[in-house]
C-alpha cells in the first residue's frame, strides 16, 4: 500500500466494467473478456489527490496518457477504485493486437500437435 501524504486517498487499479469496455475495440479470435484486462490492474500502491473540491479526478493516466483508468468510486476498504478505460485509452488497440497474435499462435501450435 502506499504512503499517503495529508490528503491523499489510496487507490486501486482494476479491470474495465461495463461502462468502461462496452464498444472497445477486439480484434477477430480473441474472447471479448480480454477487452477488460487492462496493463496495470491490481496495482495497489498508489496514491490519488482529491481536487480542490473534494471530488477525486475523474481519470488516471499512466505511460504518457497512452493507457487511462476511470474513477468508479470506492471498495469496501475506502480506496478508490480507477477501472480500465480500453475506449480512452489510445495504447488499447496496439495492446489488443498483441493479445490477437498470442492467441494466434497459441492456435496454430494446438492445431499442430493434433496431427
Amino acid at each position: 500500500m502506499a504512503t499517503l501524504l495529508r490528503g491523499e486517498v489510496a487507490a486501486i487499479l482494476q479491470p474495465a466494467g461495463t461502462a468502461q469496455y462496452q464498444g472497445a475495440y477486439c480484434p477477430p479470435g480473441v474472447p471479448f473478456a480480454e477487452v477488460r484486462r487492462g496493463p496495470l490492474d491490481g496495482k495497489a500502491d498508489i496514491a490519488v489527490r482529491p481536487d480542490p473540491d473534494g471530488t477525486l479526478p475523474r481519470h488516471m493516466t499512466f505511460g504518457g496518457g497512452r493507457i487511462v483508468y476511470e474513477y468508479d468510486g470506492r471498495d469496501g476498504r475506502g480506496r478508490a477504485v480507477y477501472r480500465y478505460a480500453p475506449r480512452l485509452s489510445p495504447a488499447h488497440q496496439d495492446v489488443m493486437r498483441g493479445v490477437a497474435e498470442v492467441y494466434a499462435e497459441h492456435a496454430l501450435k494446438k492445431g499442430g500437435s493434433q496431427r
